[in-house]
């Protein structure tokens, strides 16, 4: 197929996620279907578009929350938050050297699992001084379980009777990346939606102190930390959707524009999951990536109905 007719058929298709019948859900899928068919016409692109994206998205979509029902689900999930990821990065790192895994992978894989996926392979791969093989096999293995994980929770959710609030926490503690975590939060419902992002951007903070644990477990002396400033703007928006009662009337339309700037985001994290991408990562990292995460899955959820 010559380059022009890819695309048309890439941009026809994306086209569709700003109609309302296009959710994140069918949204990813559409993007993982595209990516068997044809080749990413605008694979460079699209890679720096879906973190502007996201960012935007997450932001906005701080405008329909209130910033005193955010700091409760925040506080609730704290102590939660702080044992998961220690629990996840400790099993990590035994499992990968047990399963006798590229140290740096193995890391990687686990910090993606237990903090906030992508964000934070891509915050400590130069503390750590990772390679381009490293970093791609990380990134495939936590986008590909993140992709089931969008799919399977929502489901399991309603079989299992979780209210808003459980299923927002479940979220928030077991998918790995934003993305996912709101696509699948914002299927289940608005107060779901609230709790995930606010709980799973705190646990996103957890980024700087793990960034400089792991510059001295790796002896790389590395200061390049990324940190989430979006962040500040998701608590500001909260802020002015609390405190500035102006803004009411153009809530339901900012709101509206983050959706559907979330459901493009997804669809362009699904155009990435080519079955190229599958054979790239490798079987190995892979069962490690279904192991930390069947492990934070299945241990929140039994948490989360027991004690909630």
């Amino acid at each position: 197929m010559n380059p022009a007719a890819r695309k048309i058929i890439f941009l026809s298709v994306a086209f569709l996620c700003f109609f309302p019948f296009v959710n994140p859900p069918l949204a990813l899928l559409l993007g993982i279907i595209l990516a068997q068919i044809i080749e990413h016409p605008f694979a460079q692109a699209s890679h720096k578009a879906t973190g502007w994206l996201l960012k935007i998205a997450v932001v906005g979509l701080g405008f329909g929350m209130n910033i005193h029902s955010a700091i409760s689900a925040g506080r609730s999930g704290f102590l939660f938050t702080s044992v998961s990821i220690i629990s996840v990065l400790s099993v990590g790192l035994v499992a990968g050297r047990l399963m006798k895994i590229d140290k740096k992978t193995s890391f990687l894989i686990s910090a993606g699992t237990a903090i906030c996926g992508g964000s934070a392979i891509a915050a400590l791969s130069p503390v750590i001084q990772a390679k381009e093989k490293q970093i791609s096999v990380a990134m495939g293995t936590i986008f590909i379980l993140n992709s089931i994980a969008l799919f399977l929770f929502p489901p399991i959710g309603h079989k299992l009777h979780l209210s808003q609030n459980q299923f927002g926490l479940w979220c928030a503690i077991a998918i790995h990346d934003t993305s996912s975590v709101v696509g699948a939060a914002s299927h289940y419902g608005q107060q779901a939606l609230q709790v995930a992002t606010t709980v799973k951007l705190a646990r996103a903070l957890w980024i700087i102190p793990v960034a400089f644990l792991t510059s001295a477990l790796f002896k790389t002396g590395s200061s390049k930390i990324s940190i989430p400033y979006f962040i500040g703007l998701f608590v500001f928006a909260m802020l002015v959707n609390t405190y500035v009662p102006f803004i009411k009337p153009a809530i339901p339309y900012i709101t509206s524009v983050s959706k559907t700037g979330l459901t493009l985001t997804l669809f362009l994290i699904g155009t990435s999951l080519s079955f190229k991408t599958l054979k790239a990562v490798g079987l190995v990292p892979l069962l490690q990536g279904v192991l930390l995460w069947g492990l934070i899955s299945v241990t929140s959820l039994w948490v989360i109905i027991t004690f909630s």
